[in-house]
C-alpha cells in the first residue's frame, strides 16, 4: 500500500491521482462529525447532571485498584524513569510512554462492565 501525500498516493515508483470527494459528500462527512459531537455532548451533560459520570469514575478507579493494574502502570512508571534517569524524564515524557501500556492493561472484564452500565444509562434516557 502507499501513502497518501495531499491528493497524491505514492506506490513507491510512480504516483496516481486519487480524486477529491466531492462536496456534498464532504458537507456529509462534516454534517455527521457535528452530529456525533452534538450527541457526545448531550450524552456528557446528562451523564454530568444526573451524577453517573462520577459513579462510573468511581466504579473505574476501583475496578482498576481491584485487579492490580494501578500498581502494574505505577511499577511501568518507576522502570521508565529508572531506564532514563529523573532527571531526563518530564511529566509529557512519562505520559506519552505508559499510555499506551496503560490502555492495553484494562481488562476486557473492566471494559464491558463500564460499557454495559453506560448502555444501560442511555437506555434509561432514551430521550437523548
Amino acid at each position: 500500500m502507499g501513502r497518501a501525500e495531499g491528493n497524491r498516493k505514492v506506490n513507491g515508483t510512480e504516483g496516481e491521482r486519487v480524486p477529491p470527494l466531492p462536496t456534498c459528500v464532504k458537507f456529509q462527512l462534516v454534517s455527521k462529525m457535528n452530529k456525533d459531537a452534538q450527541m457526545r455532548a448531550a450524552i456528557n451533560q446528562k451523564l454530568i447532571e444526573t451524577g453517573e459520570r462520577e459513579r462510573l469514575k468511581e466504579l473505574l478507579r476501583a475496578k482498576l485498584i481491584e485487579c492490580g493494574w494501578k500498581d502494574q502502570l505505577k511499577a511501568h512508571c518507576k522502570e521508565v524513569i529508572k531506564e532514563k534517569g529523573l532527571e531526563h524524564v518530564t511529566v509529557d515524557d512519562l505520559v506519552a510512554e505508559i499510555t499506551p501500556k496503560g490502555r492495553a492493561l484494562v481488562p476486557d472484564s473492566v471494559k464491558k462492565e463500564l460499557l454495559q452500565r453506560i448502555r444501560t444509562f442511555l437506555a434509561q434516557h432514551a430521550s437523548l
